[in-house]
């Protein structure tokens, strides 16, 4: 059974930085990919980056050159540096797991594990 546990999730001004974290714990397998979601007030969750196990990379247009999704395989960590927040950059942030390719499962948002979501608020 893995289980993530989210952190790094606050209110900031428009323009600020967050780092947010995702603790996992349990064996996940290394053809898993891992992704962070979000998901707005009165909008469906959207995949925002994903990294597989191999480092490839992918994240939505919106937040290129803002955002960075990293792991760090050692302590099973998954990281998600967001700088220039902006006001549509608020919601709850998931972390997730999934036994698809990283691009599907942002695209599917179908993960085997999620975390129980950190709040972001961006005013302007």
């Amino acid at each position: 059974q893995v289980q993530l546990v989210e952190s790094g999730g606050a209110s900031v001004e428009t323009g600020g930085s967050l780092r947010l974290s995702c603790a996992a714990s349990g064996y996940i397998p290394t053809s898993y990919s891992m992704a962070w979601f979000r998901q707005a007030p009165g909008k469906e969750r959207e995949g925002v980056a994903g990294i597989n196990f191999d480092g490839d990379i992918r994240s939505i247009e919106s937040v290129k050159g803002r955002f960075t999704i990293s792991r760090d395989a050692a302590t099973n960590t998954l990281y998600l540096q967001m700088n220039n927040l902006k006001p549509e950059d608020t919601g709850v942030y998931y972390c997730a797991v999934g036994y698809r390719p990283m691009a599907e499962l942002l695209r599917t948002r179908d993960a085997r594990y999620w975390g129980q979501g950190t709040r972001v608020t961006v005013s302007s």
